[in-house]
């Protein structure tokens, strides 16, 4: 249903935490134009665990309005409550998104039992296509390949974010339900292979600062042409480590204001990037050569 690179978008906010909406117009412009294939929108990388669902609700509105249909738009929905889940997965049926993204309960730790009574719950409760989303370094809790084919004939679960890099979990989710399901990578530093595994794209955090470079390696990589997939990821792989020196959204947030598109703002108890890694990040966007573009 969904192909390419999906960009996991930021939520450009100003120092006193306050959502930037000239940013985000902004920042939408910029990937329509740099061909990214998707808008990911209030996601992990979007700091949903620090909006309120008002402000959830209504950004994801916002987001679908400045996309005006020029590329899908899936919203993230996921929460650690079922019910929660559910009316935010509401919330972006109504607000327009073509599809829902709905990581694990976080925290909680339910058994695979009931993570399969949530995300069934959930689709059965609203009937927007669904993506689930698999990220067990951020949420204690790990959807495993037996219960993603349990889940897989559910008719609007149509894809997950596979975001453990594990290559064999790719080709376990591939061979068991990839003919019911389309599996995308959550993590960009595997993302090529798995693509060329068969996975159907990549929803990235590098996207937001190269967004072109990350739809061409993608469009290369489901066309089956590795070999010029690997020449452009080479030039993105310091960037696929170095956007995750600490906690993301943390180095992508710092990386676009030091390219001036966003201003500094993050939410407590995010906190902006430390000195050190400047340098480091700095230097990953300038291999990648969008540093140098953004000052031009």
């Amino acid at each position: 249903m969904f192909h390419g690179s999906m960009v996991a978008l930021v939520t450009p906010m100003r120092e006193d935490g306050a959502i930037d909406e000239d940013s985000l117009e902004a920042l939408i412009e910029f990937h329509v134009s740099a061909g990214s294939d998707a808008i990911v929108a209030v996601g992990t990388t979007g700091e949903s665990a620090t909006l309120d669902e008002k402000e959830h609700c209504g950004l994801l509105r916002r987001i679908v309005e400045l996309v005006k249909g020029r590329m899908p738009v899936i919203a993230g929905t996921g929460a650690n409550s079922t019910l929660e889940a559910i009316e935010l997965t509401r919330c972006g049926m109504e607000a327009g998104a073509d599809a829902c993204l709905l990581v694990t309960p976080y925290y909680n730790k339910p058994t695979q039992e009931g993570l399969y009574q949530h995300y069934k719950a959930v689709a059965e409760a609203v009937p927007v296509p669904q993506i689930l989303y698999n990220v067990p370094g951020r949420t204690a809790v790990d959807l495993l390949p037996e219960t993603v084919e349990r889940l897989a004939p559910i008719s609007n679960i149509v894809g997950i974010k596979e975001a453990t890099g594990n290559m064999e979990r790719g080709k376990q989710i591939l061979e068991s339900c990839g003919d019911q399901l389309d599996l995308y990578s959550g993590d960009d530093a595997t993302a090529m292979e798995l693509i060329l595994l068969g996975a159907k794209g990549d929803i990235s955090v590098t996207a937001n600062v190269a967004p072109q470079a990350m739809h061409e390696m993608c469009a290369a990589a489901l066309a089956g042409d590795r070999a010029r997939a690997e020449a452009i990821d080479r030039r993105l792989r310091a960037l696929h480590q170095d956007l995750f020196i600490e906690s993301s959204p943390i180095p992508v947030k710092w990386a676009l204001h030091e390219m001036g598109m966003i201003p500094p703002g993050l939410r407590l108890p995010l906190t902006p990037l430390s000195a050190q890694w400047h340098d480091r990040v700095r230097d990953a966007l300038r291999k990648a050569g969008v540093l140098e573009s953004a000052d031009a």
